[in-house]
């Protein structure tokens, strides 16, 4: 009997020892349960009742797990400790958004990758780097691969948040260009940091389809450019900034270090970042504010950005007033621009008995400036002597005689190079009013003696008003003429000159030299 009992006993233990070979493992058992480094995981999850979805064995999941320190770096960015975490009202949901309801093991995650987690209120958006490196949004996977029965379980150095974040912002509402790049320069875990706080200037699928035509290329073209990284954080401020903050003139440093952004908010309300309008303002993120560009800004040095950088402040105030940044910053354009010094500002403003306030306030400030602009890249070596058409649409004059003289202005240092232009830097104002010194031989008006010591007399001409300017633009002398009137230049002080003659027919100027 005694052997029979015994072989009783061992058939059983037997029988018991086969059964447990046969036990399910579960995620929240056998892998959190057991992890000395998911603690404060553990303590929520129970705190909330899921451990049962996580022991279910007919489960397929894939749990992305935070560390202790991970729930210690995001109280201690919220202010308060792990009770605290554990008092927060969405911790439920908070936890739902890092569970799959299905098993993803790292094989199974590619770049770019968005899943929806049991938490319905957002998804998870999923970076490899060409390093190796696996991102569920901001928070990088440490270890891979803890298999149970029902499931995967991958560590995570950081809390997730279900929070809708700038990059949401793109995804959910049409930016498809936009975040194709975003995930092919592996920016998706900055974006989706829910601690940090962003500006993000967002161009259209639009912008991006111009940009690529502009440069002989397609969407395949534009995410193989070797910057595409530093021209997509070139749209992003690291701060939060909306609509109502942004002033005419601001200078704003991005994510990327290469340039700034130049803004301009016009008299109309406009508002440009460079040369992209704003078309749609405030689309607000959890972690930040979108705004809607209708192009692709670059970070390359533009003849703006030479004006800004080497200390031409009064141009660079003269240029944000009359809203010609847009224009200017145009990675796609090509300028030619005559910088006048802040010296030569100030000549002007003393030759016109003002200020600098005075000369932003002229009404023609605008076509002064863009008196000092040639389209096109013209290097000094290109300069011939003659008139050369401006986008104001007067002449400038050169003369290569001694040096390079503009007018009546010297350039005291050529070429300049950026990468939209050249720049050529002036000692004086250039003025429009010079453009017309060509029309009184034209019209057969004669000034004689010219040059002249003391008088000057008028003929071809018949009665009419005359003024003698300066090259500044100030009137000098005005009154009216008959033909061969004298006309008294004695008490002017050596220099050049230029009379405006009207008459029936019409306006005449004419360059008058005083000995």
């Amino acid at each position: 009997m005694k052997t029979k009992k015994l072989q009783l006993i061992g058939a059983i233990g037997a029988i018991l020892l086969s059964s447990s070979s046969f036990a399910q493992t579960n995620v929240f058992d056998d892998i959190i349960a057991t992890s000395s480094n998911h603690t404060y995981l553990e303590a929520a999850i129970l705190q909330e009742g899921l451990q049962g979805a996580l022991q279910n064995p007919s489960a397929n999941l894939t749990v992305f797990a935070p560390t202790d320190q991970a729930f210690t770096d995001l109280a201690n960015a919220l202010g308060t400790d792990i009770n605290g975490l554990l008092a927060l009202p969405n911790l439920d949901d908070i936890l739902l958004y890092h569970v799959l309801g299905s098993t993803v093991p790292s094989s199974g995650v590619t770049n770019g990758l968005i899943a929806q987690p049991l938490s319905t209120t957002n998804t998870l958006k999923l970076t490899v780097t060409g390093g190796g490196n696996v991102f569920v949004n901001q928070a990088e996977v440490s270890g891979f691969d803890l298999n149970a029965d029902n499931g995967v379980v991958h560590v995570l150095d950081a809390v997730v948040l279900p929070f809708e974040t700038v990059a949401d912002v793109a995804i959910d509402n049409g930016f498809s260009t936009l975040v194709t790049a975003v995930v092919t320069a592996e920016l998706l875990p900055a974006l989706t940091d829910p601690l940090a706080s962003y500006t993000v200037f967002a161009p259209t699928n639009a912008a991006f389809d111009a940009l690529a035509t502009a440069l002989g290329t397609d969407l395949n073209g534009l995410l193989a450019l070797p910057n595409l990284a530093d021209v997509l954080t070139y749209h992003v401020l690291g701060t939060e900034v909306p609509s109502s903050a942004v002033t005419n003139g601001l200078i704003a440093q991005p994510l990327s270090a290469t340039n700034t952004l130049k803004l301009t908010v016009t008299g109309a309300g406009d508002v440009f970042v460079n040369h992209a309008e704003v078309t749609g303002f405030d689309v607000t993120a959890y972690n930040g504010v979108v705004h809607i560009l209708d192009a692709v800004v670059l970070p390359i040095e533009t003849v703006a950005d030479v004006a800004i950088d080497n200390g031409f402040s009064t141009l660079v105030t003269a240029v944000v007033t009359a809203e010609l940044l847009p224009v200017l910053t145009n990675p796609l354009a090509e300028f030619t621009v005559f910088a006048p010094t802040n010296a030569a500002f100030d000549d002007l403003a003393a030759a016109l008995g003002t200020d600098l306030n005075g000369i932003l306030a002229l009404p023609e400030l605008a076509d002064i400036l863009t008196y000092h602009v040639v389209a096109g890249t013209v290097m000094s070596t290109d300069l011939t002597d003659g008139p050369v058409a401006t986008v104001n649409g007067t002449n400038i004059f050169v003369s290569l005689g001694a040096g390079v003289v503009i007018n009546d202005a010297n350039v005291t240092l050529a070429d300049v190079s950026a990468d939209n232009g050249v720049v050529h830097v002036l000692d004086k104002v250039l003025l429009p009013s010079f453009a017309g010194i060509e029309e009184g031989t034209a019209n057969q008006v004669s000034l004689y003696p010219n040059p002249t010591e003391d008088q000057i007399f008028i003929s071809g001409i018949g009665e009419g008003n005359y003024s003698v300017i300066d090259l500044n633009g100030k009137v000098l002398l005005n009154g009216t003429f008959s033909s061969n009137q004298a006309i008294d230049m004695s008490n002017f002080q050596s220099g050049t000159y230029l009379m405006k003659m009207d008459d029936a027919s019409g306006r005449r100027t004419v360059r008058i030299i005083k000995k």
